[in-house]
């Protein structure tokens, strides 16, 4: 598996990681055997550049990802994340960056994922009541106290990145990015490419309209949650997007990979700088997002891309209005 690096501080990563949420929640009924199964064959693949978040479960997710890797650790670029408030009942109380919830929320990161140190340690959401300098400086001291490796930023706008950086250096921007949004190409990517800062797509594939497994909105389980917490899911919307992944599957076929692949070998081919996190928690779509480290598209077939599917062309918001409010802040 090829390497990414991210920044200038020495953080090294696979070129594609794995994103564990759905281990946890969110994207239907999660199986604990076969999560670690598919963390335990990431591995083995060389994907060792694992997400999660202390929200997700919520706190589930850490311990899950504790488990898989209890005796692999030193296999593992383990990133998580703080910010995102959410009760022991899964409701969610906003966002938090002051200082003293920074330090607290690492020590209990630390405990649930059963470690010394954290290799990425990200804000999940910017804080509009917390100056982005106490939150950054919070954070810069637990890289002193050995807690962890290096800093991340999530969804952050061009303003708040630069007063992080100059805080601390930040190694990684995690936002989202896929062929269904490209918003980050405008300020976000010049900007974080002048500081020397690497990206961490989130959401790669679309939050899966862009593999392809659909055929309607009735191939969703009951359970999973996108159609209720994402506009492109909506009714007015889904047919839409599933006709635009219609188009990329067609590219695909033609080149003999899955739409999938194709999706992430075209971010991969965005700059060696980007690194992105696919989530799933089974075995079988794992290896096929890491087999996308492989696929090598031409100035034809990026062409082709951008002709079919143009920036802008998906139906509907990524999130409803009031959380689009916390993006780019």
């Amino acid at each position: 598996m090829e390497r990414r690096r991210l920044g200038n501080q020495g953080l090294e990563v696979s070129a594609i990681g794995l994103g564990c949420m759905g281990m946890s929640e969110f994207y239907g009924t999660g199986d604990e055997e076969e999560s670690i199964a598919t963390i335990h064959r990431a591995l083995d693949l060389g994907v060792n550049f694992l997400d999660t978040a202390d929200m997700y479960g919520p706190f589930t997710n850490e311990k899950l990802v504790s488990r898989a890797i209890a005796d692999r650790r030193d296999e593992v670029v383990l990133a998580t994340k703080f910010g995102n408030v959410r009760g022991e009942d899964g409701s969610f109380e906003g966002v938090n960056g002051d200082p003293e919830y920074v330090r607290m929320a690492c020590d209990a990161s630390l405990q649930r994922l059963g470690v010394d140190h954290i290799d990425l340690y990200y804000q999940h959401r910017v804080d509009p009541d917390t100056p982005i300098e106490e939150t950054v400086g919070a954070m810069k001291e637990l890289v002193e106290a050995g807690k962890v490796r290096y800093l991340g930023l999530s969804e952050a706008g061009v303003e708040t990145i630069r007063k992080a950086n100059a805080v601390h250096p930040i190694s990684a921007l995690q936002s989202e990015y896929s062929l269904f949004t490209r918003d980050v190409e405008d300020e976000i990517l010049p900007a974080i490419r002048e500081l020397g800062i690497g990206f961490v797509p989130y959401s790669p594939l679309g939050r899966g309209f862009l593999t392809g497994a659909w055929k309607s909105a009735a191939d969703l389980p009951d359970d999973d949650t996108r159609a209720a917490r994402f506009p492109r899911f909506s009714e007015e919307n889904f047919d839409r997007n599933l006709e635009l992944a219609g188009r990329v599957r067609e590219i695909a076929d033609e080149k003999g990979v899955t739409p999938g692949q194709l999706a992430l070998a075209w971010l991969l081919s965005r700059g060696d700088d980007i690194a992105p996190i696919p989530g799933t928690k089974r075995r079988e779509r794992l290896e096929e997002n890491a087999g996308a480290a492989d696929v090598k598209l031409t100035e034809e077939d990026l062409s082709r891309i951008e002709e079919v599917l143009p920036r802008g062309a998906a139906s509907g918001e990524r999130y409803p209005e009031q959380q689009m409010q916390a993006v780019g802040r």
